[in-house]
């Protein structure tokens, strides 16, 4: 059973998102987080397979969390979503530490990611 933190500052959105994982057969959302920095105590805790990080959120942003997480724990692939995807925004989720990027908007997008970091794979769909 592949387990996935979710992590996005709308309780909607890590509904939706969490829903849609689950459907996948062989995944659990192992637990949630609000922001970064309860993102990065959140994976201390439950240690997931995969991290599904929102880019921008209150307080610690997603690529301070994702470095924070890629220097605990480097093989743990993790996903950035965001409602602003760029050329730019990837880049710079790669140097912290990603291991891919979609829209959050595009949930196929996102299902698809998330099956290619588990099968050690990147995904940038930008």
């Amino acid at each position: 059973m592949a387990r996935i933190l979710v992590v996005d500052d709308n309780r909607d959105v890590r509904r939706y998102l969490c829903r849609a994982l689950e459907q996948h057969r062989g995944w659990l959302v192992c637990d949630e987080a609000r922001d970064g920095q309860e993102a990065v105590n959140r994976f201390l805790q439950t240690r997931p397979d995969v991290v599904v990080l929102d880019f921008q959120m209150p307080g610690m942003n997603g690529l301070d969390a994702a470095r924070i997480i890629s220097q605990l724990s480097p093989e743990t692939p993790i996903l950035m979503i965001t409602l602003y995807l760029t050329r730019q925004l990837s880049e710079e989720a790669e140097k912290a530490g990603v291991r891919g990027t979609c829209a959050k908007t595009d949930l196929h997008c996102v299902v698809d990611a998330v099956e290619a970091l588990l099968q050690e794979r990147t995904y940038f769909a930008v």
